[in-house]
């Protein structure tokens, strides 16, 4: 099992959630941040540090973001991000890219 960040987190990126994985794997792109599928451990931190509610268990992602579980996996794919199986967010730069569907995800507009 494990946790998947939601649309949510999208054009939030508050980063609680990745100061206190104790794992470290949760990853930056340009829009909105990624759990690595592959090192989760499912301790649930996150869940509760995610001050959007943007994080769920993988088994009880609303239906509405049943898309994500695709989403979070796909971006760790060489092709997406050029990260692969990293080991760890702390060394790597930022990536200068997100998820095809998190790029063109409409941009939320912010009042004048």
């Amino acid at each position: 099992m494990t946790h998947v960040i939601g649309s949510a987190c999208i054009d939030v990126k508050d980063g609680a959630c990745v100061l206190c994985c104790p794992v470290d794997c949760i990853y930056e792109g340009q829009r909105t941040l990624y759990i690595h599928p592959d090192e989760c451990i499912d301790c649930g931190v996150c869940i509760s540090a995610c001050p959007v509610q943007a994080i769920y268990e993988d088994r009880r992602l609303p239906s509405d973001q049943a898309n994500f579980l695709a989403i979070n996996k796909e971006f760790f794919e060489p092709q997406v991000s050029g990260l692969g199986a990293p080991g760890g967010a702390c060394d790597i730069a930022k990536p200068v890219c997100d998820h095809p569907v998190v790029v063109a995800w409409p941009v939320a507009r912010t009042p004048p």
